[in-house]
């Protein structure tokens, strides 16, 4: 079966698509971001170009009603002009057949938010606080029914399904998972998904070795399945942000007031022994810039990592360990870096992920394969200048880690079925 949109003829046909144009809006309802839009032309382009026409369906926010604030209306001005055609605009995306039957080739049509429908993420709403668990199941079961009417409406519209929303590919939603169901041989990806896919690819299935991942963030539990699911496919992992001090406690070192969670330290010391029992070299911050406040004007000092004074807190990766990070990066040739290694929103305190993307830049540039993933990675490498100068950054941060985690992705299961 045919997976992808290139070896599809679209000619005379009705292409229903689900893009992510969850944008950030201004309280001018002014698009501040309109990456996700612009990385969705090249699909919806191809289309139009091949004499088809497009039916676009995305979320935006998480409304748990109809809300004019997340209407995609306010959105239809820039999709237009970065599609090259007046878009036209259902304000209701269960009662749009007449407009999607009008549609002709090379017409537009943009639904209104899928999430003002329950069905879409198939969870039921307006439940009391004090509803019995009969009550919510029989609410859930509810919703259930009536989704499969919404699904199959939304099919009718069109001849052909394409997915192009990394960034919701990880949640078993009607228009992400169950939709595809009515294209059994008329189902695709367009290319911001395909790119996703060969990205992840690349790094867990089809990796040049050395492989190194470099996971940071400020919580181990929030990134613990990634690093269990990684520790036996890397040869390093780098550990870097607020989660690095929870292994540095787990090893005896002291912290002073580094962020750290006392309950994760076994899981931690598994990791560790994991690592050396499969012999990954696991590189955890030496050196840290600490602060004594939360605060992008604190006192600075920088300490041995697992020596850090009672009163100061671990705030950023420091010259010794960032060169120990920058030999490691430089010697191989797959990198995946999902997460800062120290307090990106804080000026004083971002110096280190500035850094890892500075590294990713100069290793990509000298021939290796690299993943960027994660909403302040992919801050750090736009922020720099360098998300063209990596081999891929990833749209979708959730979707991502999922699929890091080992997860298999609803979003594409539907498809590849």
């Amino acid at each position: 079966m045919q997976q992808f949109i290139d070896k599809y003829d679209f000619k005379g046909k009705k292409a229903i698509v689900r893009v992510d144009f969850n944008v950030p809006l201004n309280e001018n309802f002014e698009i501040t971001d309109d990456t996700r839009i612009r990385r969705a032309m090249p699909t919806l382009k191809k289309v139009l170009a091949e004499g088809g026409s497009v039916i676009i369906m995305s979320h935006l926010g998480r409304p748990k009603k109809v809300d004019p604030k997340f209407s995609l209306k306010h959105i239809v001005g820039r999709v237009s002009e970065c599609l090259g055609v007046p878009v036209q605009f259902a304000e209701d995306c269960q009662k749009a057949k007449a407009q999607a039957d009008a549609l002709k080739p090379g017409e537009a049509l943009l639904l209104e938010n899928l999430r003002f429908y329950a069905e879409e993420e198939g969870k039921p709403r307006g439940l009391a606080e004090d509803a019995s668990e009969e009550e919510k199941k029989a609410a859930k079961a509810a919703v259930k029914a009536s989704q499969k009417e919404f699904v199959k409406t939304l099919a009718s519209y069109a001849d052909c399904y394409i997915n192009d929303a990394f960034g919701t590919a990880h949640r078993a939603h009607g228009s992400t998972a169950l939709i595809a169901e009515y294209f059994p041989n008329d189902k695709m990806f367009g290319y911001l998904m395909e790119g996703e896919i060969k990205a992840i690819d690349n790094v867990l299935k089809n990796a040049k070795r050395p492989l190194t991942a470099i996971i940071g963030g400020s919580k181990v539990s929030s990134k613990l399945a990634v690093l269990k699911n990684l520790v036996g496919k890397v040869d390093n992992l780098i550990i870097g942000g607020g989660m690095g001090y929870t292994f540095i406690k787990a090893q005896g070192g002291k912290i002073g007031l580094s962020l750290h969670e006392d309950e994760l330290i076994p899981d931690a010391l598994e990791i560790l022994a994991t690592a050396k029992e499969k012999g990954v070299n696991v590189s955890l911050s030496v050196q840290t810039v600490a602060g004594q406040a939360f605060d992008n004007d604190t006192p600075r000092k920088i300490f041995d990592t697992n020596n850090i004074g009672d009163e100061w807190e671990g705030m950023d990766a420091a010259p010794a360990t960032l060169e120990n990070w920058k030999k490691i990066i430089m010697n191989s040739k797959t990198i995946l870096w999902n997460g800062p290694v120290g307090v990106f929103e804080l000026p004083n305190f971002a110096k280190g992920t500035l850094q890892i993307a500075e590294d990713l830049a100069e290793a990509t540039k000298n021939g290796a394969y690299t993943l960027v993933g994660g909403g302040d990675s992919v801050a750090a490498v736009t922020q720099m200048g360098y998300a063209d100068k990596v081999s891929y950054v990833s749209t979708g941060g959730g979707a991502m880690l999922e699929a890091i985690e080992g997860k298999i992705l609803p979003g594409i299961a539907a498809i590849q079925e």
